[in-house]
């Protein structure tokens, strides 16, 4: 049976390896197909342990991480990412950016899922001002020849969770790809739900 703790700043710091391993293992799949280096996460992880409000809640089978979420306040984000809503016209001092959710593939299908978002948006709702819960996904092709026959998108997962796409916020983020030589620009469209 899974358990989760939730952490932030400082104490993130004993996690950051496996937290690192886990993001370059489940997103090097569809469809993030991700080739990572672990300088780059220990780098991109930093961002968690230093922003004030940040959140990572850890999915444990008995004491070996085994999942991981990330959020924190949009206005600690990068351009990449605030600046689709503030062109859009959201305040993003108003608006909690939930990061990545990754789990290894043998956990999925036990409530993690669910979890990751419930604690998180707690957290959110439980900082002044924050009004709204935001993530972003990237965007692949139905024919992309790396899409396995049996893959399922999590849009309907999402929507249960409230979420709704917001196709006119979108963003692209740069890595590296499997079979990529250098990093390339992703499409990424951002999904959003209302916490009042």
């Amino acid at each position: 049976m899974l358990t989760f703790k939730c952490l932030s700043g400082a104490a993130l710091r004993q996690y950051i390896d496996e937290l690192a391993q886990l993001r370059m293992q489940v997103f090097r799949d569809f469809p993030y197909l991700y080739d990572g280096d672990a300088v780059y996460e220990a780098r991109y992880l930093s961002t968690y342990i230093e922003a004030p409000d940040s959140i990572i809640v850890l999915a444990f089978d008995g004491t070996k991480a085994v999942g991981a979420s990330t959020g924190v306040p949009l206005k600690y984000e990068t351009a990449e990412v605030k600046q689709p809503f503030i062109e859009a016209g959201f305040d993003p001092e108003c608006i909690f950016y939930c990061g990545e959710s990754v789990l290894l593939p043998q956990y999925r299908g036990q409530g993690a899922g669910v979890a990751f978002f419930d604690y998180r948006e707690a957290h959110a709702s439980s900082i002044a001002g924050i009004t709204h819960s935001c993530f972003c996904a990237v965007e692949r092709q139905a024919d992309h020849p790396a899409r396995p026959a049996d893959f399922q998108p999590l849009n309907t997962f999402w929507q249960h969770r409230g979420y709704q796409k917001c196709a006119d916020l979108t963003t692209t983020f740069s890595w590296k790809e499997v079979g990529e030589s250098e990093e390339s620009a992703k499409p990424m469209t951002f999904w959003m739900k209302s916490l009042s």
